[in-house]
């Protein structure tokens, strides 16, 4: 297993929940982690992602303001920090991370060589 994602749940709307992704062998090294976010009958769609530096962090704008990805390379876990939630944020949501060596930030799931198995998010209004 390379990443495995966990922390979802059934929250009401406004309430705050975090998703940690815990990375292991090469997935481990990566230089860029993000979340990806997939609701039923909807394309997988980037919600953040972060470089191993912690710096130039990308966000969607429909998570900006109220979403954060810290990261703790030493545990090798990226966390996804929500805030606000809304029930439009119901969704599998996966971590993934770029190969060893990738430096650049990407939106782009194509870009992603590591995924977890999704961890579900449930927002009730």
């Amino acid at each position: 297993v390379q990443l495995q994602a966990f922390g979802g749940g059934l929250v009401q709307a406004g309430a705050s929940l975090r998703l940690s992704c815990a990375a292991s062998g090469r997935a481990s090294s990566s230089n860029v982690m993000a979340w990806f976010r997939q609701a039923q009958e909807k394309e997988r769609e980037f919600v953040a992602a972060i470089p191993w530096s912690g710096g130039n962090q990308v966000y969607a704008e429909s998570v900006k303001g109220r979403f954060t990805i810290p990261r703790d390379n030493a545990k090798n876990t990226v966390t996804l920090q929500m805030n606000n939630l809304k029930p439009e944020d119901t969704a599998l949501y996966y971590c993934a991370a770029r190969g060893p060596h990738l430096t650049v930030v990407r939106t782009d799931g194509n870009a992603y060589a590591y995924w977890g198995q999704g961890t579900q998010l449930t927002v009730s209004s």
